[in-house]
């Protein structure tokens, strides 16, 4: 009897965790370009591949182009190159998550409030030289993600 107990336990924890977790294996993984490559992703992982860096996140902008309907996100750094980073995008979950290594926050960062797709972005320093950001959609969107250099800037360009 106490093995049945703990076996029909064992199937719940195992069933509840199937239901919750995300399984990154089966997503796409994309290195992401130098230049605006206009591919939309709705769903995946991306990085740069980029080289250990320091940097500092000092803005993050945001336009709107009514004409070709995107909005476009940057985030500058006082670096000539992007930082190392890793990130994630999931338009059924309205989030667009990015880790940022060897990346500081500026003191002074300068931010946007909500915007057209953006409701919300929350920044989480994970240790001294390791910042997780997480921006929160309003809508399922798409996006085309890609780095500027001189100075270093990370673009993301959102459209539904």
């Amino acid at each position: 009897m106490k093995f049945h107990s703990y076996f029909i336990i064992f199937l719940q924890i195992i069933f509840i965790s199937n239901l919750s977790a995300q399984d990154l294996l089966k997503e796409r993984i994309r290195k992401l370009s130098s230049n605006k490559t206009s591919v939309y992703i709705e769903k995946g992982i991306f990085h740069n591949g980029g080289v250990k860096q320091e940097s500092v996140l000092k803005s993050i902008r945001q336009s709107y182009n009514p004409k070709q309907g995107f909005e476009r996100i940057v985030i500058d750094f006082n670096s000539n190159q992007i930082p190392k980073i890793y990130g994630h995008i999931s338009a059924p979950d309205k989030k667009l998550s990015i880790d940022f290594f060897d990346t500081t926050i500026a003191k002074d960062l300068q931010t946007i409030s909500t915007t057209r797709f953006v409701e919300k972005i929350s920044f989480f320093p994970i240790e001294s030289n390791y910042v997780s950001m997480e921006m929160k959609l309003k809508t399922k969107v798409t996006a085309d993600i890609f780095f500027l250099e001189n100075p270093g800037r990370l673009v993301i360009d959102f459209k539904n």
